[in-house]
């Protein structure tokens, strides 16, 4: 399929690991290469050809709302989570209204990426197929990244269907933090705090959880670490 109209960037959480860093800053905000976590994800969804970012706040609100609305290369709506921190599944359903009833892109603001095979998010997009996927998660292959400590998320078989590591001691794949749903999958869960962990291991079940190979490095940046060795990487790569 296209590449979709919309996407959501999560970017309501706290970045307790990045402190001290998000002292006085949102996570999002939180710079690498000179450029905020939040704009080198939505340049990613703007080269995709996507033309809507559904954008949730919650620390430093004001600040990351009007940095973000000052962009005039993409449509920006805003989630309020002012109130409550509503978690990345959770965070979904309170937007569920802004999201319409097409597929979307859903995207955190912790990943930064090489794209060398072109972008990354429109193959993502052209190889969603609604009949037979709820969810195609992109992932960054595990001797391809730095800035993760887990031991892998998924495996994935020869069409793309997931399956979860669970408590096999490693796997290839590790969620890089872009997907594209089909947004109704969140229409039946309560508006409450939850992960989306909760969502795909249902669709894993149905048989409509899907994944596809980012085909590029993945940084990454959860921690003043991490972010130094990104910088490090692409001052090194120009």
């Amino acid at each position: 399929m296209s590449v979709p109209h919309t996407a959501m960037v999560l970017a309501a959480g706290l970045g307790t690991r990045m402190r001290p860093l998000t002292n006085d800053r949102p996570k999002a905000l939180v710079t690498v290469n000179g450029r905020g976590l939040i704009d080198h994800v939505l340049d990613r969804l703007v080269e995709a050809g996507v033309q809507r970012a559904v954008v949730n706040v919650h620390a430093f609100a004001d600040m990351l709302e009007t940095h973000v609305k000052r962009r005039d290369d993409i449509e920006v709506a805003i989630s309020d989570e002012r109130a409550q921190l509503m978690e990345t599944g959770g965070g979904v359903r309170q937007a569920r209204a802004l999201l319409g009833d097409a597929p979307i892109l859903v995207c955190n603001i912790d990943s930064v990426w090489e794209e060398p095979n072109g972008s990354a998010i429109a193959r993502l997009a052209q190889g969603f197929d609604p009949s037979r996927m709820s969810a195609r998660l992109m992932l960054a292959a595990m001797d391809q990244s730095l800035g993760f400590d887990g031991a892998g998320d998924f495996f994935m078989d020869e069409r793309g269907a997931l399956s979860f590591r669970d408590a096999l001691p490693h796997s290839p794949w590790a969620y890089m933090g872009a997907q594209i749903i089909d947004p109704c999958t969140v229409d039946g869960e309560p508006l409450e705090p939850f992960s989306f962990t909760r969502i795909w291991r249902r669709l894993a079940k149905e048989g409509r959880l899907f994944g596809a190979p980012l085909g590029g490095f993945w940084m990454h940046v959860g921690d003043p670490e991490a972010r130094a060795a990104a910088e490090a990487r692409l001052a090194h790569a120009a």
